[in-house]
């Protein structure tokens, strides 16, 4: 079985004045205000509500407070508009307190469109009359990218498994209009032709991670990863378990073994020939994860489908830039395997000679995704990449140490630091991690050339000694990244800002941010 397709609402821009459009709900922003010693003031409307103002006769502000709404940053509040204006449905959506420059930050932005758009639910068109930055420089870009992309997550949901939908739930928004003054501006339409294949990317991220296990081992997966690169042009290739025990994964295998389903390795080529910087990138692919011989708790275990989320983002990155089309080659290496408990699987205490030789001595069979990607680093740098990005949910540790929304990322200083702006740039915040010289020290073998993890299953310093470990693999002279996600990969809890219950698409936009500054500044 294939896994559903999420689809998105389109994309489109409008220079219409908002209160005469022929749609169903026309969504505005509204600032909250300070009053005398720190009292709640007068809401204030956000530009790009003029008109509708001028129709509501100058009460508008006082009714929205009459309905509850404070301004508060993501709060929805609607109206029926009673022919007021065109559309039947008015929705305000807080903006926070007014900003000092000329609209409010892309992240304010793009949380408060995908809140607005998904209290919409049941509605088919949307208009969004927001205010957005006129900047000669980059916050104009950012401000509509902000806009469009919380507009298409915003209305994301998984469409899933159920016989019969339930009569309560409304299906999601399917066309959004953004409000710009010169709706043939080529730059606007190329920012929301953007928009558009990044948050595809998201979706399908979503979609995958979504999944339940059952549905998609690691052939399946393997083969849906090489369906949709192939579509998109990329060159593809495969090794099933054969070509893996032939060309020596030895992690890849000792995982993946304990498992009826096989391991694969997916190889994605995106290399367009004005490219001078090269780029590998790895996402791990655990399609579930029991924690084999080292079981995990029984509580939280169905989460573990989400185990794949690395593999996903960057699957879907590389679909993304084949239609970006981003001057800088990629090779993906996408390892993917199924933890599990059988008599093929591998035990603590055994010794794994990996692909690049080193010999590995396991003490947690739960510490497999290090296993996996270290197979495929090492095949990675055996093409001498400038820089190599990998991303995975790797520790409990990094929710430890950063939370569910922050990634932690470790590797070259330089690389860490140009991850984290990209994270910040469009609102997937990461921090950079140190790996200290005595966690190495902790992960010293006495049978083999290193530790899988601390020796004695020491927990402190849990999220490093995978960095650390993760590093030994990294061939000298290649700039490179870890980016753990196993916090904010996948949200338990009910929808908010742009995120959806279930996977969030972390870190898809980090990394096509960051493959933009690499093709842009080597």
């Amino acid at each position: 079985m294939t896994t559903p397709t999420t689809a998105l609402p389109s994309l489109s821009l409008a220079d219409t004045d908002p209160a005469d459009l022929t749609v169903d709900a026309v969504v505005i922003g509204v600032h909250s205000q300070e009053g005398a010693e720190g009292a709640a003031g007068e809401l204030l409307l956000a530009s790009g509500a003029e008109s509708i103002a001028a129709a509501f006769d100058g009460k508008l502000t006082a009714t929205l407070a009459l309905l509850g709404a404070t301004g508060g940053a993501g709060e929805v509040t609607k109206l029926a508009t009673l022919g007021t204006i065109t559309a039947p449905v008015l929705v305000a959506v807080g903006l926070g307190g007014e900003p000092s420059g000329a609209a409010p930050a892309p992240e304010t932005l793009r949380r408060a469109t995908a809140a607005a758009v998904r209290a919409l639910a049941g509605a088919k068109k949307v208009a969004l009359a927001l205010p957005l930055s006129d900047d000669a420089d980059d916050t104009g870009a950012l401000t509509l990218r902000a806009v469009a992309e919380g507009a298409a997550l915003g209305a994301y949901r998984f469409s899933g498994y159920k016989g019969k939908p339930s009569a309560s739930r409304k299906d999601p928004v399917t066309a959004v209009s953004v409000l710009v003054p010169d709706a043939k501006e080529a730059s606007a339409n190329t920012e929301v032709k953007r928009a558009a294949v990044v948050t595809a990317a998201v979706a399908r991220t979503r979609d995958w991670v979504n999944a339940p296990a059952n549905l998609l081992r690691p052939p399946s997966f393997a083969d849906e990863i090489a369906a949709v690169a192939g579509k998109a042009g990329l060159d593809v290739e495969v090794l099933d378990e054969k070509a893996l025990t032939e060309g020596g994964f030895g992690g890849i295998l000792a995982v993946g073994m304990g498992s009826a389903a096989k391991p694969r390795l997916v190889k994605i080529t995106y290399k367009p020939a004005q490219a001078t910087t090269t780029v590998a990138l790895i996402g791990k692919g655990i399609t579930f994860d029991t924690g084999g011989v080292s079981i995990k708790p029984a509580q939280g275990m169905w989460e573990m489908k989400s185990d794949m989320a690395g593999a996903a983002a960057v699957a879907s990155v590389m679909v993304a830039i084949a239609e970006l089309k981003p001057a800088v080659a990629v090779t993906a290496y996408i390892p993917i395997a199924e933890n599990m408990l059988s008599g093929d699987a591998y035990r603590p205490g055994d010794v794994i000679t990996m692909r690049s030789g080193k010999k590995v001595e396991v003490l947690n069979t739960d510490a497999e995704g290090r296993m996996i990607l270290a197979d495929a680093i090492a095949l990675a740098c055996e093409a001498q990449p400038d820089y190599l990005i990998e991303t995975s949910t790797l520790t409990g540790g990094q929710v430890v140490a950063l939370g569910k929304k922050i990634a932690g990322v470790m590797g070259s200083e330089a690389l860490a630091q140009r991850t984290k702006a990209a994270g910040e740039l469009v609102g997937e915040p990461t921090w950079p991690m140190p790996l200290p010289d005595e966690i190495r020290k902790s992960m010293e073998s006495d049978v083999a050339d290193i530790l899988q993890v601390s020796a004695g299953m020491e927990r402190a310093g849990h999220m490093l000694q995978g960095g650390v470990f993760l590093r030994e693999f990294v061939a000298e002279g290649v700039e490179w990244a870890h980016i753990d996600i196993a916090g904010p990969s996948f949200h338990s809890g009910e929808a908010t800002g742009h995120w959806s219950k279930g996977g969030t698409g972390v870190p898809v936009r980090t990394l096509v941010a960051l493959l933009d500054d690499l093709a842009a500044n080597g």
